[in-house]
């Protein structure tokens, strides 16, 4: 991993198979160990991966004070500097965005004007926040009903926001590829009963994550 210019970078060994620009949730820097397991790992497959953070979080970095997350048109317009700065770093690069939780949302609502803009190749979402905590009424799927770009959503069966049984009953595009994580919670942690560990979780979020990017790059 090597720091570079706000950013967070895990090369894999020799030619990347893609990158991954990989932003963090809500209330997580990019630096979790979520995010630092998940880029290791990724890594490990031959993905290369940018971490960066949203403005209200790099402010709390420098301030040590937290500060609630940017509106969303901030965070939408972070996100897409990000993506057209990693085009200029990384100009050969197949590239794919998303990332945890909200950082997986934020991804979803722009990776469609870019796959058509040539920017991007696909999105990959970790834990997707379906409904706010406790507000399963309060649907953030609208955009997710007509998505036309390759999209994977990585998503414990019995995360608080969207558990398997409520997001079954979504109108989620066709296109869209669920891969569920058996009584994974919102960060894919299992309760000791169920027979999983969240590390065994997580190298399977990671595999399936790598194979996704590996396949579209591919043509698949």
């Amino acid at each position: 991993m090597a720091e570079v210019d706000g950013w967070l970078v895990d090369r894999p060994q020799g030619t990347p198979k893609g990158w991954f620009l990989f932003a963090h949730g809500a209330g997580a820097p990019m630096d979790s160990d979520f995010m630092q397991a998940l880029a290791g790992m990724l890594a490990e497959r031959g993905v290369g991966v940018i971490r960066f953070e949203f403005p209200y979080m790099a402010e709390r970095r420098e301030t040590g004070k937290r500060r609630p997350p940017n509106k969303m048109d901030v965070l939408l317009e972070a996100f897409q500097a990000q993506i057209d700065r990693a085009g200029e770093v990384f100009p050969e690069a197949r590239l794919f965005v998303g990332g945890k939780s909200m950082g997986g949302r934020v991804a979803s609502m722009l990776v469609a004007e870019n796959v058509r803009a040539g920017k991007v190749a696909g999105a990959v979402c970790l834990g997707y926040p379906f409904h706010p905590p406790g507000k399963p009424e309060s649907l953030r799927t609208g955009h997710l009903e007509h998505m036309d770009s390759p999209t994977l959503i990585v998503q414990g069966t019995r995360d608080k926001l969207g558990d398997r049984a409520e997001v079954e009953g979504y109108e989620l595009s066709s296109g869209i590829k669920l891969l569920w994580l058996e009584d994974g919670d919102h960060d894919f942690k299992p309760r000791k009963s169920s027979g999983f560990t969240q590390q065994q979780h997580w190298q399977t979020a990671a595999e399936q994550a790598a194979a996704f990017m590996c396949a579209v790059s591919a043509g698949h």
